[in-house]
């Protein structure tokens, strides 16, 4: 089942389509736990259709929902922090010359901008700082730019395009980092222990405990940086004897054909109004319907 090219004009209609299609051939505890959504959207830029040599194309837009395993971000000398990394991957990017892009309308390759938002975001999210770059003549360097990485509640409302789904609030339990340089280097890992809730250093053969902030304030951290794991979490209100107590969890869910109020792309508080409608076309012929039963998307 090959992904579909949209428009724009029904995003969440479409992402929920796609990953039902997606669904059909990935399916697994991995997909569940790791993978998540992007928007993809091409707009066509060829200025040969204007009078005045402008780039407003030939207003084409082409826009994919595609799936995502972690995410790889650049890092440019105005990073400071993981949100600035996470902006510039985010950034309308010019399509020119070689990399031209072929407009369906125009029927050719044009100039065309292309931007690349977050839609949905999986339980487990996975960074990967890029600190490994080439030359224009293939001379490879590493960037030993400090990044800052927030290390609970992090929130990345602002940063999703989709304002559906489970509020993306994440807790970080785990970095690799890369100390030394592309000759030569040396890997060690930070990680949260989660039954006592401490935080380890990991180095060969030896483990010790550490303060995670107190380790980034001190500078010797966010220049070796170089994947870092973030759980999400939700806040679950329990009862007890001294009465109502609020906590962090990490909840995963199984995700299926069909129970797409499973996937991530709608929350709980919304599960009931949405339910699938089997068809007689077989197992996976179905339709989405919301609370009125008007269609959704087939």
């Amino acid at each position: 089942i090959e992904g579909e090219d949209c428009d724009g004009t029904n995003d969440e209609g479409d992402a929920i389509t796609a990953w039902s299609h997606y669904l059909q051939r990935n399916q697994s505890i991995i997909v569940d736990l790791f993978q998540g959504q992007l928007r993809n959207t091409m707009s066509c830029r060829n200025h040969n259709l204007s009078d005045d040599g402008s780039n407003c194309g030939c207003g084409h837009v082409n826009v994919k929902f595609d799936p995502f395993m972690y995410l790889s971000l650049p890092i440019s000398d105005a990073c400071n922090s993981l949100d600035d990394c996470l902006d510039l991957f985010c950034e309308e990017e010019l399509m020119t010359g070689d990399e031209q892009w072929y407009c369906p309308k125009c029927k050719t390759h044009v100039d065309a901008t292309k931007k690349i938002d977050l839609f949905m975001l999986p339980p487990i999210l996975i960074i990967h700082l890029k600190r490994f770059k080439f030359s224009d003549h293939g001379q490879k360097s590493k960037i030993d730019r400090c990044i800052r990485y927030p290390i609970s509640d992090w929130n990345l409302t602002k940063k999703r395009k989709s304002q559906n789904g489970i509020y993306p609030l994440y807790d970080l339990y785990a970095i690799s980092h890369h100390s030394g340089n592309v000759g030569s280097g040396h890997y060690t890992a930070h990680a949260k222990n989660r039954f006592d809730g401490e935080w380890y250093n990991f180095n060969d053969s030896k483990c010790h405990r550490i303060d995670p902030a107190m380790e980034q304030r001190s500078g010797n951290t966010g220049s070796s940086a170089y994947c870092l794991f973030y759980n999400r979490v939700e806040r679950v209100v329990s009862s007890r004897e001294n009465g109502r107590h609020v906590e962090k969890k990490t909840i995963i869910r199984r995700q299926s054909i069909s129970r797409p109020e499973l996937w991530p792309h709608l929350q709980r508080a919304k599960a009931s109004e949405w339910k699938s409608i089997r068809r007689s076309g077989g197992d996976d012929d179905f339709a989405w319907k919301n609370g009125d039963d008007s269609d959704v998307r087939e």
